[in-house]
């Protein structure tokens, strides 16, 4: 990924993506550094420390890529369901940033290997499920706790939660569908009491994630994915971390983006709005996709 451009829309503004190692999260991070931003990048990975996920992904490569791209990435550990160390993160924004945080994205999930597909929720493991909602949720409560305050004190700024979905519809799993359904009503909720403050919330979910685990699971890397259809039809309107990466870096730099508080929103619909394409030069479009394929669009 090329800077192609020094047009930098979001120099001077400063971030925090919770949940910056991979993925999504990583993704965002690396966009915004490519549209300017100071971006914090936080997480439980960092080189020579896995967390209990044990990939080999880091916030210090997050934030190295942020760099890269012509952003300035700073990697910060941080358990985000421990209130102490949240805490302490935005005490060093503030203290770094003069009390500056322009835009906070909560992406920090870990359900990784908690979701057991298939088995009723009574006959799952009661501690797996309740750890989902821990990670999925607390920590989205959390760190908006202590980020909403910053934002509040100079009358501005932009609460993102990331999520799987954009409808209250079921998600095949009942832990689940509460850990990916509950950022959508965080973010409604909280555009309630933070609009008139003139801070804004809203959530964005991707398509079909083409994350550094879903490429593993196929057995295939981003330059021969397309092989992954073989195996799961579907995959071939995938998207790579990238294209919500884009979809956020607009958000962002859009002067307009109150007039969509409280709503849940769509990579693809967002694609659709700013004109934006996928680093590979690709449109996937989810909604249009699945309905073409008479699929559930969550």
């Amino acid at each position: 990924m090329e800077n192609k451009t020094n047009i930098k829309p979001l120099k001077g503004k400063i971030a925090l993506v919770a949940g910056a190692t991979r993925g999504a999260g990583r993704g965002i991070a690396v966009m915004l550094g490519a549209a300017g931003a100071t971006v914090y990048c936080t997480g439980r990975s960092v080189r020579g420390s896995a967390s209990d996920i044990n990939r080999d992904e880091t916030i210090d490569e997050t934030a190295e890529m942020v760099t890269a791209r012509g952003g300035i990435g700073i990697p910060v550990r941080c358990d985000h369901t421990h209130e102490e160390e949240v805490k302490a993160l935005f005490e060093r924004i503030a203290k770094e940033q003069e009390g500056r945080l322009d835009l906070l994205v909560n992406d920090i999930w870990g359900g990784e290997n908690l979701t057991h597909w298939g088995t009723p929720f009574w006959e799952q493991p009661l501690c797996d499920a309740l750890l989902m909602q821990e990670r999925a949720i607390k920590t989205h409560l959390i760190t908006s706790y202590y980020g909403a305050p910053l934002m509040i004190k100079r009358g501005e700024g932009l609460i993102i939660e990331i999520t799987d979905g954009s409808t209250y519809n079921y998600r095949g799993n009942l832990y689940y569908s509460l850990a990916k359904i509950s950022p959508i009503h965080l973010a409604e909720a909280m555009a309630q009491e933070l609009s008139p403050r003139g801070v804004t919330a809203l959530a964005v979910t991707p398509g079909f994630l083409r994350s550094e685990q879903m490429l593993e699971h196929f057995d295939v890397g981003e330059d021969n994915w397309r092989d992954a259809v073989a195996k799961e039809p579907h995959y071939i309107e995938s998207e790579t971390p990238y294209f919500v990466g884009q979809a956020i870096a607009a958000l962002a730099g859009d002067p307009n983006v109150s007039e969509k508080a409280g709503r849940a929103l769509t990579s693809w619909d967002l694609s659709d709005e700013y004109g934006f394409s996928d680093v590979d030069g690709r449109r996937p479009h989810w909604g249009n996709y699945a309905k073409s394929q008479g699929l559930t669009i969550n």
